[in-house]
């Protein structure tokens, strides 16, 4: 039954991705319409960051009452909802309203799917997994450039996003037989079974950080998730104003690092045949590393920070899906569903506060510091992670 589930779970994440970086394409045709500041955009996005901050905490309580099935379900509802409301909106405050359910919907079902194939899944599915939310993030700005380029507004753009949500969530009210069928087959025979015994409630926050390399997750995960946020937000400036490269060129650049994000974790899922998580982790932080260290030598040659830029992304890609994999593994499976909210909490934290502060620095001082910056997180991420790997050997 398992595998019947799998094609709805990737499914599930390619609807996950479809929304996220639709702001983004979005925006430049949004702010003259709507009349305010090219900076609302953050205002707009920090929004949707604490929505998602929230119910990444609050998803174990959910889980709880819904389950997985009941939980994909309405938060793909949620985010469908939530696009048509941004379809129908003329004014930025009817924006940030819509923006609440918005993120709501996102943090549960990231926080309930990752802890689910983490559970039942080998780990080349975790990076399969993450590919299909790379094909959606990717999938939502084309079609928002489609409709632009046909001559539409933008609210159409987020329409039709929003009825192929509604399509989706068709199809997981429709399956979640499947999902009841798929716990009642694994739970036969099962040693340690993952889902909770009667009476359990979910732990709060101030004892959850108190198990042994928890706090060091949460740090080593928000680290991680600044250095890929600042990577995609800052490379093409950095190529402009140190490189002296065009925007449109710089742009198509900057791209490159999530293509080596989404084909990154494609190949990732093959070496996680032969090698386990933490090897794998080590190998990234190995690759990133050696592409922030190439920034900081001195030459003229674009290829050169191209290349890079590049080989930072292909760092990225096996270090979030692998960190979320190997969960169950370091913290138990009874734990796992409670420590990935929070870990998955910390990320986004991470993801909204990192590549903001380095505009700071890039404004103040200089964009120079950028694989600076890169280094300092990805050694403290390194540090925390080799801890999480000595608390949990010996709990």
């Amino acid at each position: 039954m398992l595998s019947f589930l799998l094609p709805i779970i990737y499914l599930a994440f390619i609807s996950l991705g479809l929304p996220d970086s639709v702001l983004g394409a979005a925006w430049p045709s949004i702010y003259p319409d709507l009349g305010v500041p090219v900076s609302y955009a953050g205002i707009i996005s920090a929004i949707i960051a604490i929505g998602t901050v929230i119910s990444s905490l609050l998803s174990v309580r959910l889980l709880s009452v819904l389950k997985t099935g009941g939980v994909t379900a309405l938060s793909v509802a949620m985010t469908a909802v939530s696009l048509f409301g941004f379809s129908l909106s003329s004014s930025f405050l009817a924006l940030c309203l819509w923006a609440v359910p918005y993120g709501l919907g996102a943090g549960s079902v990231d926080a309930a799917l990752n802890n689910y194939v983490a559970l039942h899944y080998k780990s080349q599915h975790m990076s399969w997994l993450h590919c299909m939310w790379g094909i959606g993030a990717t999938g939502g700005p084309y079609i928002m450039g489609l409709v632009l380029t046909g001559g539409l507004p933008w609210t159409m753009g987020y329409r039709v996003l929003s009825f192929i949500q509604m399509a989706l969530t068709i199809v997981l009210i429709v399956v979640i037989p499947l999902w009841k069928a798929a716990d009642d087959e694994r739970e036969e025979g099962m040693e340690e079974p993952d889902v909770p015994e009667e009476g359990w409630r979910p732990r709060p926050l101030r004892e959850i950080v108190k198990v042994p390399g928890v706090r060091e997750i949460m740090l080593a995960f928000f680290c991680y998730c600044g250095i890929e946020s600042t990577i995609g937000l800052w490379s093409g400036s950095y190529l402009t104003l140190h490189t002296g490269l065009s925007a449109d060129i710089a742009a198509q650049y900057a791209s490159a690092a999530f293509l080596g994000l989404t084909i990154g974790r494609a190949l990732n899922g093959f070496l996680a045949f032969r090698y386990s998580d933490d090897q794998l982790i080590h190998l990234g932080e190995s690759i990133i590393l050696m592409g922030a260290l190439l920034l900081l030598v001195p030459h003229g040659m674009v290829w050169f920070q191209l290349t890079a830029i590049v080989l930072m992304g292909l760092g990225c890609a096996p270090i979030y899906p692998c960190i979320i994999h190997a969960t169950p593994a370091h913290f138990g499976k009874r734990a796992s569903r409670e420590i990935i909210g929070v870990q998955m909490a910390s990320a986004y934290i991470g993801t909204t506060l990192m590549p903001p502060l380095f505009g700071l620095i890039a404004q103040h001082i200089s964009i120079r510091l950028w694989p600076v910056y890169l280094l300092a997180l990805l050694l403290l991420m390194f540090a925390m992670y080799e801890r999480v790997i000595r608390k949990t050997a010996h709990a």
